[in-house]
C-alpha cells in the first residue's frame, strides 16, 4: 500500500469536553479561610488610621491655636535675626571664634531689646466715621478716626493703621491720659465709581527695627459708596409707559378695569359684574367682560461685559445711563427690574439702586452670547411691558435683535448703544429702535424723543 505525500494535513481541534474540564486556580480551603479572617483586621486597621489622622489634625490645630498669637508677632526680619543669632552663637562656641560668638550675642541681645517694646496692653476705644457715607464720583469724602483711652492708666505711644480701599492710612498716636482722646482725619479718594472699604482700625505695637509687630483689631470695616454720575430725566421719558392703568393685553378676563364687552351669564359668575340695565332690557342676565391689564413693568438689561465696550470710560457711561433711567423710574413709582451679568440690582429705593451700581464690576465672557445673558438674567423676573437694553458700541445690531426676540410682541423693546463722544441719534433696525448716546447730557433729550 502506498501513501500519498501530497495529502493535506489534518487539523486537530481540542476536545471541548477536555477544555471545559480544565480546572481554574482555586485557593486551598485553609488559606482562603485565613485570608477571610484577616479582612476584619484590615478594616479595623483602616478605621483606626482614619481616627488617628483626625485626632492628629485636631491636636495640630489646637496646638497652632495656642502658639499662633506668639508666633505671628515675629516678622520675617525678626525670624531671620533670631535664627542668625542662634547659629552664629553656636558656631562661635564650637569653633572657638570670638568674633562669631560676639556677633551671635549682639543679635540675640537686639532680639531681647525688641521684645521689650511689646510689653503692655492698649485700652482704647476707636471709632471710624465717614462723612458723608455716600458721594458722587469726584465729590470730597472725609474720614475721621477718634481714639479714646478708656483705661485707668496713661497709654503709651502706638501706631494706628486704617486700610482705605487699596491704600493705607497710618497715624502716630501719642500717649493719652485716662479719658483723653485724639482725632485724626483722612481723605478718601473718590475719582471712580466703587464701594470703598475703610477699616478695620488696627493698633500696632513694635520696635523701630521691625523685628516684632503686635497688631490689635479695634473696629469693623465700613463702606463708602461712590455713586456714578447721573442726570435727571423728564418723568414721562423715564417711565416710557405713560398709561395709568398698565398696558392692555388681548387676554379676556372676568374681572379687571378695562371693559371689553357683555356676554350671557354663566353659573358661577360674580354677580357684582352683572349689567342690570342690559339684563332688564333683554330679559337675560348679562355680565361684563374685561381685557386683562397689567401694571407697567420696566426691565433694564445692562451689560458689563468688556467685549461689548471699547473702553472703561464707555462702560462707566453705560452704568451712569442705567442709574439715571432707573432712578427716575423709581421716583415715578413704576415697577422696575435692573439686571447685569452677575447680579440683580436692588430697586426698592433710589439709594439702594445707586448703592448696587457701585458694586458692578467689569467682566469678560460670562456667557456665550448676549442672548444667553439676557435669557438667564430675566428668566426669574416678572414679565416686562418695557425692556431697555444698554450695552457698548461693540455690541452688534444682531445681538440687540436676538435679545428682542426673547420677549413677546406686546413688549416694547428699546436698545441704548453707548459710544463715548458719538453724535446722539436714533436708528430703526427691523422695528427695533437703537439709540446711540455719546454723553450723559444727551440722555434726557434722546429719551424724550425716543418715547
Amino acid at each position: 500500500m502506498t501513501t500519498s505525500l501530497d495529502a493535506p494535513p489534518i487539523a486537530i481541534e481540542p476536545d471541548a469536553d477536555v477544555a471545559q474540564a480544565t480546572p481554574e486556580f482555586v485557593l486551598p480551603p485553609a488559606k482562603e479561610k485565613r485570608l477571610s479572617g484577616l479582612a476584619p483586621v484590615a478594616a479595623s486597621f483602616r478605621a483606626g488610621a482614619q481616627i488617628g489622622a483626625r485626632a492628629t489634625t485636631r491636636v495640630v490645630r489646637a496646638g497652632w491655636g495656642l502658639v499662633a498669637p506668639y508666633v505671628e508677632v515675629v516678622s520675617g526680619l525678626g525670624a531671620l535675626v533670631l535664627l542668625s543669632g542662634i547659629v552664629a552663637l553656636v558656631l562661635g562656641l564650637l569653633l572657638g571664634w570670638p568674633e562669631l560668638t560676639f556677633m551671635g550675642i549682639a543679635l540675640l541681645v537686639a532680639v531681647l531689646v525688641a521684645l521689650l517694646f511689646l510689653i503692655g496692653r492698649s485700652t482704647y476705644s476707636i471709632d471710624i466715621e465717614l462723612n458723608p457715607r455716600r458721594v458722587i464720583v469726584g465729590d470730597r469724602a472725609i474720614g475721621r478716626v477718634l481714639v479714646t483711652n478708656i483705661g485707668k492708666r496713661p497709654s503709651t505711644a502706638t501706631t494706628l493703621e486704617v486700610p482705605v480701599g487699596e491704600g493705607l492710612a497710618e497715624f502716630a498716636i501719642g500717649g493719652l491720659q485716662p479719658g483723653e482722646n485724639t482725632e485724626e482725619l483722612f481723605a478718601v479718594p473718590t475719582n471712580r465709581r466703587a464701594v470703598i472699604l475703610a477699616g478695620p482700625a488696627v493698633s500696632v505695637r513694635g520696635d523701630q527695627l521691625g523685628l516684632f509687630r503686635r497688631a490689635v483689631r479695634w473696629t469693623d470695616q465700613i463702606e463708602l459708596f461712590v455713586h456714578p454720575i447721573t442726570t435727571r430725566l423728564h418723568p414721562t421719558a423715564a417711565g416710557l409707559v405713560r398709561d395709568l392703568e398698565g398696558q392692555i393685553t388681548k387676554k379676556i378676563t372676568n374681572n379687571d378695569i378695562s371693559f371689553h364687552a357683555l356676554r350671557a351669564y354663566v353659573t358661577g359668575d360674580d354677580v357684582r359684574y352683572v349689567h342690570w340695565r342690559t339684563s332688564a332690557r333683554t330679559g337675560q342676565l348679562m355680565v361684563r367682560q374685561f381685557e386683562e391689564s397689567r401694571r407697567s413693568q420696566l426691565t433694564i438689561i445692562s451689560s458689563s461685559d468688556t467685549r461689548y465696550f471699547a473702553s472703561d470710560a464707555e462702560l462707566e457711561l453705560a452704568i451712569s445711563v442705567t442709574a439715571s433711567i432707573g432712578s427716575q423710574v423709581i421716583r415715578d413709582g413704576t415697577q422696575i427690574s435692573v439686571v447685569t451679568e452677575n447680579r440683580v440690582l436692588k430697586t426698592h429705593s433710589v439709594t439702594s439702586l445707586l448703592d448696587d451700581t457701585c458694586r458692578i464690576e467689569p467682566l469678560t465672557g460670562s456667557t456665550a452670547t448676549a442672548r444667553d445673558f439676557a435669557r438667564e438674567a430675566t428668566k426669574r423676573l416678572p414679565p416686562p411691558s418695557v425692556v431697555v437694553i444698554i450695552a457698548g458700541s461693540l455690541m452688534d445690531a444682531s445681538d440687540y435683535r436676538a435679545i428682542q426676540r426673547l420677549f413677546g410682541g406686546e413688549t416694547n423693546v428699546m436698545a441704548l448703544r453707548i459710544e463715548e463722544g458719538a453724535r446722539a441719534r436714533i436708528q430703526d433696525v427691523a422695528g427695533l429702535a437703537i439709540v446711540t448716546i455719546g454723553a450723559l447730557s444727551d440722555l434726557p433729550r434722546v429719551m424724550a424723543r425716543a418715547v
